[in-house]
């Protein structure tokens, strides 16, 4: 599609940030409010609820929410029909999880309107892709848990990975330690309609990394180079229900209850000890110049790498998201610890986001962040 004629239509000093109404909406609507820049949210009716509640509103001299607008959709997919609007408004989409997750990744590519960041990695990030984030890390030797290629072969406790099956956003991730467990827990939740068969034999296989999850929110812009914001770990339901329970009790547990889920539903901060940034930077460095070879331009904006960290503080990139990740909302308003320390002043993703549009937009470079 051609960008530079859809930039010709766009008043850069009347910009507007727009995005979808679930996942990190309001980390995204807050830095643009941070940033004086106008905001959109596309909301599903009947889910609309939380962004009403910040919509922005004044009463004498308070000032209160983050949200300008709020168009109501019938479905997340109807936004395809606001193309002439979208651009009308001068809006930049900047694109969460939930984007890829309620349209085709089809459609999001071939949708002729502003995105902030580079719409074609978002396909990478979808398992059932040939070519997506494994091969990626692969490519550029990034550390990632050890692929078993058949569950025969599972002789220690790996991690299958496979989409829930009534909640197919959703995870429907099991462990097992032995091709007997996997059996075993496999067709029970087969039966509890919680997997398929179908889902089953597609599902990765991986080696299970004992120790903490870190989420590393990255942010790569053309013009200032690579800077890590923030690090968050997340909550997952059922298994930290399960892992609050005394030993004893966990072993009596039994019927649906038996095996955790991982639904992730929380997320929390997190900074990590300062020997152990070189590491994470490397790994940011890393995959910033795989990307521009395999994905040109490369990376534009927010990504995260998910990691786990072994007993000998090495991490395993066990998920990549190439936009603005789950975990971010923690940082709004008060920014997230290494980019307030970078900035020098409260920078979460949402608003480094606007920040970027903002700068892009003063020295008219926006097409260096779109596409």
């Amino acid at each position: 599609m051609d960008i530079s004629r859809i930039l010709k239509e766009y008043d850069r000093k009347n910009l507007k940030i727009a995005t979808i109404g679930s996942h990190s909406a309001l980390d995204i609507c807050d830095g643009a409010t941070e940033e004086g820049i106008k905001s959109v949210i596309f909301a599903q009716k009947g889910r609309e609820k939380p962004y009403a509640y910040y919509k922005k509103t004044k009463i004498g001299n308070y000032e209160r929410g983050c949200v300008d607008e709020i168009l109501l959709l019938d479905k997340f997919k109807d936004i395809l029909n606001f193309r002439e609007e979208l651009i009308k408004e001068n809006a930049i989409i900047v694109p969460n999880r939930a984007l890829t997750s309620y349209l085709l990744i089809d459609e999001v590519e071939k949708f002729d309107v502003l995105f902030f960041g580079n719409r074609y990695m978002l396909r990478m990030e979808e398992r059932t892709e040939k070519e997506n984030y494994y091969s990626l890390l692969e490519k550029a030797n990034l550390p990632e848990p050890k692929k078993i290629e058949s569950p025969e072969n599972i002789d220690k406790l790996c991690m299958i990975k496979l989409p829930h099956a009534k909640k197919r956003l959703e995870r429907g991730f099991f462990s097992a330690a032995s091709y007997e467990e996997y059996i075993k827990k496999s067709e029970k939740w087969i039966k509890e309609g919680i997997i398929t068969k179908e889902d089953l034999y597609n599902a990765r296989i991986e080696e299970y990394i004992i120790g903490p999850v870190f989420n590393l929110n990255f942010f790569y812009s053309p013009f200032f180079g690579l800077e890590l914001l923030g690090v968050d770990y997340r909550f997952e339901s059922s298994l930290d229900g399960h892992v609050r329970l005394p030993a004893k009790q966990q072993l009596t547990i039994a019927g649906t209850q038996e095996y955790p889920e991982y639904t992730v539903c929380g997320h929390a901060n997190a900074t990590l000890r300062e020997s152990l940034l070189e590491k994470v930077f490397m790994m940011g460095e890393k995959f910033v110049e795989v990307s521009k070879k395999f994905y040109d331009p490369g990376i534009i904006g927010p990504f995260c790498l998910q990691t786990c960290v072994d007993k000998d503080l090495n991490f395993f990139i066990y998920d990549v998201a190439p936009r603005i990740g789950g975990g971010t909302n923690i940082h709004m308003n008060v920014g997230a610890p290494y980019g307030n320390t970078m900035w020098r002043k409260p920078m979460s993703t949402g608003r480094r986001i606007a920040v970027e549009i903002k700068y892009a937009a003063e020295i008219d470079e926006l097409k260096k962040v779109v596409t």
